[in-house]
């Protein structure tokens, strides 16, 4: 069906999640995946009757109480504590896009029959899903190891009834959104607890919407920088692509080729130049914007790898008669692939405040801060201020979350990744960088004002105009705030149907 996305072991990919979360795509679980979540779930059970021995969160405790044994008549219990008392988040909700997410990818890793669920576990999830009931999950208290603990809690809590959530629009307890759609929650068996709330999903989800985020802007970018070059009459042969052939560089040489593009038809080129170099945050446009497009490249194979993934623990193999207590909620991978996403839209942002920084500084004709009448005027003077400020922050939140461990569980969990704070840290500096190319963006179309009759190319010469009827031109000093408002809404909603 059109508006439907089957959950089945085909490869999931970022472009794929996407699709379901701007077509509000409805989930169907696929024969094929059913038939290995039931089969999963008979060899567990048939394992825990016939045997005597202990496996890890099944029929023994959890972290450091691994080692204590639970009674038969006490292992539904055991699964329906977990989820209580490791429901201890804190801080700002997470976005709905970000729950939807998390929905798809816990329901995804328990499709492909390693987890031990029962089928009518994950088929709720999958009414949760397809109802827009999404529970209520905080951003604080994941360590990034023994899976996503605390944020996978909160978002499993609704299954029994528990916790809170949001349904058409409205925050309510999961017990009186249960009631709404006539669902009677759901008692746990062995295993599923910990299966729900062991993995990778909040770090995954999170990474998922970062690098849709960063996409936007990298090409965003491709689009802002070459009307500042336009603006500040600069040189063009810096994105020739004989220059960016011989350093091999993919990204720099995908970069230059999108710079050319928008400077198709343009006059810049035919222009005699003053100048015989331009500053770097010009001439380097590919190398440093190319770098980026390197790293989410890098970030995108990694995460595309990890939501096609099963990531609970412990995991179970009925072919191979296995259950098996390995690591692979451990997030490592994640950890160091969203510290370095988060480096490369920093540096995004970081040059693109230089080039607004020369906008303002009369070069070229140019007048002081891009206003008609300096001095009683101030311009466009104080935007760089707020660009400066939201880099610097960017910068300071470039510090490597992966770099750190805190010892937790009386020492069994000796050594964790921090990918929680690396992705909702990442998502403010993808954040921040929209805003500061929204500032450059306001910059360079009042600059180009200054260039009246000079003939630019057909794409920036359109995304100029439909910018125009957001944001007029700076005649004398007005409320700039709401023009930054204005700006970086453009950027967040528009900008993209004139991107090549």
């Amino acid at each position: 069906m059109k508006n439907m996305h089957t959950i089945s072991d085909k490869h999931l990919s970022i472009d794929v999640l996407n699709d379901i979360l701007i077509n509000n795509k409805k989930l169907i679980l696929g024969k094929a995946a059913k038939k290995k979540i039931e089969k999963c779930r008979s060899y567990l059970e048939s394992k825990i009757k016939n045997s005597e021995a202990n496996f890890y969160g099944i029929n023994t405790g959890f972290g450091e109480l691994c080692n204590v044994s639970i009674p038969d008549n006490d292992l539904e219990q055991l699964q329906t504590n977990l989820l209580l008392s490791h429901a201890v988040g804190l801080g700002e909700e997470v976005p709905n896009e970000v729950v939807r997410l998390m929905m798809i990818l816990k329901i995804q890793s328990l499709s492909y029959g390693h987890s031990g669920v029962r089928l009518i576990m994950v088929e709720r999830l999958v009414e949760f899903f397809n109802n827009d009931l999404l529970p209520v999950v905080y951003k604080q208290g994941s360590l990034g190891a023994s899976g996503d603990l605390a944020p996978l809690s909160h978002l499993s809590l609704p299954l029994l009834g528990e916790g809170m959530v949001c349904l058409d629009g409205k925050k309510m307890t999961a017990k009186s959104a249960l009631k709404r759609l006539k669902l009677e929650p759901l008692m746990l068996k062995s295993k599923e607890g910990l299966a729900l709330i062991n993995g990778t999903q909040f770090m995954g989800a999170y990474g998922v919407w970062n690098l849709i985020q960063a996409k936007k802007m990298i090409e965003s970018a491709e689009l802002i920088a070459p009307i500042s070059l336009e603006a500040v009459d600069g040189r063009v042969e810096p994105f020739k692509d004989c220059i960016h052939q011989v350093r091999k560089q993919k990204g720099q040489i995908e970069t230059a080729k999108q710079i050319r593009k928008y400077l198709k038809g343009s006059y810049l080129g035919k222009r005699a130049k003053e100048q015989v170099q331009d500053q770097y945050s010009f001439r380097c446009i590919p190398q440093v914007h190319g770098a980026t497009r390197n790293i989410y490249n890098h970030v995108k194979e990694v995460f595309e790898d990890e939501i096609n993934a099963v990531t609970d623990n412990p995991n179970i193999f009925p072919e191979e008669d296995l259950i098996v207590s390995g690591g692979n909620f451990h997030g490592q991978p994640l950890a160091v692939a969203l510290d370095y996403l988060t480096l490369g839209m920093s540096e995004l942002s970081s040059i693109s405040e230089r080039r607004t920084f020369l906008l303002m500084s009369g070069l070229r004709g140019l007048p002081l801060f891009l206003t008609v009448e300096p001095g009683i005027n101030s311009g466009l003077m104080m935007i760089q201020y707020t660009a400066a400020s939201i880099v610097s922050q960017s910068k300071q939140l470039c510090t490597p979350a992966s770099a750190d461990s805190i010892t937790s569980s009386n020492g069994q969990e000796d050594h964790v990744s921090m990918g929680a704070n690396a992705a909702t840290k990442c998502c403010d500096v993808i954040s921040n960088t929209q805003k500061v190319l929204a500032i450059e963006l306001l910059s360079s179309v009042q600059a180009m004002d200054f260039r009246k009759g000079w003939k630019t190319s057909k794409p920036i010469k359109n995304c100029i105009s439909a910018y125009r009827e957001k944001v007029s031109f700076n005649k004398q000093d007005r409320f700039l705030h709401k023009d930054l408002l204005a700006s970086v809404e453009f950027v967040q909603e528009e900008i993209e149907q004139f991107l090549l």
